[in-house]
């Protein structure tokens, strides 16, 4: 047994745990930004009456580009806090493709390399190319 080996490297295992703890991190932090803004919408606005929703009436930029919700969430605006929630979720499952290309790339599978690249290459096509500017 070889003692004087100092470098240890990332095994299976220890890249399922790392991605398990991305994905629970990922969604728990997401919930509780919309919680927080839920609860800071209820505090604005609960009191307000019932909007007619016979006419249906889209969001602003401000709610549906990236930056208006950065800069929403940074000025306490409910709304924004709640949408850069979603965004956090959306953002977890992606974050979990990159790091499993990582451990891939570690192992030198490069059949799950080449994979993994794709499916990334699809998701991030998708959510980018949805994202209005």
């Amino acid at each position: 047994m070889n003692t004087n080996n100092k470098t240890k490297s990332l095994g299976d295992r220890d890249i399922e745990l790392l991605v398990g703890r991305l994905l629970r991190t990922g969604v728990i932090t997401a919930s509780c930004i919309v919680l927080l803004g839920g609860i800071w919408f209820l505090i604005q606005h609960g009191s307000a009456p019932i909007p007619s929703y016979h006419h249906f009436a889209g969001e602003d930029a401000n709610y549906t580009t990236f930056g208006g919700i950065i800069s929403s969430t940074f000025q306490f605006n409910a709304k924004g806090i709640i949408q850069f929630g979603v965004m956090v979720l959306i953002a977890t499952p992606v974050l979990r493709i990159a790091l499993s290309l990582f451990g891939f790339g570690l192992e030198k599978d490069w059949l799950y390399v080449v994979i993994t690249t794709i499916v990334l290459g699809v998701m991030l096509f998708s959510t980018i190319g949805g994202l209005k500017v």
